[in-house]
């Protein structure tokens, strides 16, 4: 990327996990964003399990015949 002035600057990957990658040659700044990047995943993996339970459990609710 060439920012205004013309000079080059390095083009920031971006940060990204793959389950199983080779951590050694990563810094701890850099483990310490992949950790972030995770805890973030996961929190939105248990919202969507939460609302998917949710939403099962209404359907159930509409369709359980009484007893």
């Amino acid at each position: 990327m060439i920012d205004p002035f013309g000079e080059e600057k390095p083009v920031k990957k971006p940060t990204t996990h793959e389950i199983g990658q080779d951590l050694s040659t990563l810094s701890v700044h850099e483990l310490d964003e992949r950790i972030g990047l995770l805890k973030a995943e996961i929190a939105r993996l248990d919202a969507a399990r939460t609302a998917k339970e949710a939403s099962r459990q209404s359907a159930e609710s509409v369709f359980k015949r009484p007893a």
